[in-house]
Parts: structure tokens; sequence; C-alpha cells
């Protein structure tokens, strides 16, 4: 099992990003391995955000129709938000979202130890990204 980060998941989508041919190499061998990938409702919201706000709205509608059929979704309920909140009140860093730490938490509980991801805080945590190190945060 894989987790999911909007990081990689943008860069899947956006050809201008300079992450894209590193996440599209990554995405055909994790579809090739058919290796299960999780994330969570909150990297969802995220990352169409990102997606209708750079790219646009087909765009949106094309991950929607293509990328997430193929994602377990993790829905975020009230005692994951807080879990998260706490965590990331108690790390008190600016540069850390409560998406990532719901993204930690998520992978904690469900002992999943790699993500798709260009986040260095999936590292800073002691997880592996992949497609390798992480490429900015």
């Amino acid at each position: 099992m894989i987790f999911a980060d909007t990081s990689a998941l943008y860069a899947l989508l956006a050809a201008q990003d300079p992450s894209h041919p590193a996440a599209r190499d990554a995405w055909s061998s994790i579809q090739a391995r058919r290796d299960t990938l999780i994330t969570s409702s909150y990297v969802l919201l995220e990352t169409v955000s990102l997606i209708q706000r750079r790219l646009g709205m087909q765009a949106a509608r094309d991950f929607h129709a293509a990328f997430v059929p193929v994602l377990m979704v993790s829905w975020v309920d009230s005692q994951r938000h807080t879990r998260a909140m706490d965590a990331l009140l108690v790390v008190g860093r600016r540069d850390l979202s409560l998406v990532d730490c719901v993204s930690f938490d998520v992978m904690r509980v469900m002992n999943v130890d790699k993500a798709f991801a260009f986040d260095d805080h999936f590292t800073q945590q002691g997880f592996t990204c992949i497609p390798g190190a992480a490429a900015t945060s």
C-alpha cells in the first residue's frame, strides 16, 4: 500500500510542474505493480482545489474521472481531525499543514510506510517517498 499525496497527484496532472516526468514514471510503475494507493479525503480536497485554481475545471474533471476511482479514500472523521489538529498545534510549524498531519495519521494507523509524494515532510516523519527522495516541501 502506498499513500498518495497532493504534491505527486498535482505533479502527475501538471505537465509544467518540474516533478511531472518523475510523477508520470512513478505512477506507471505503481499501476504496473498494481499497488494499492490510499489517500485521505483532505488530500482529495486539497488536490482538487489546487488543480481547479491552477489548471482549470476541465483538469479537475479529468482528475475526478481518471484518478480518483483508483484511489482508496480514507474519509476523515472528527477523531482523526482532532488527532491531526493536536499534532499540528504541538509541532507548531507554519510550514506543516493540517492536511500533512492527517496524512501522517492515516499512514501510521494503516501501517503504510511509502508515500507517492514530493513533499519532504514525509521523509522528515520517517516515511519513504516514491519516486525516491522528496524534492520540495
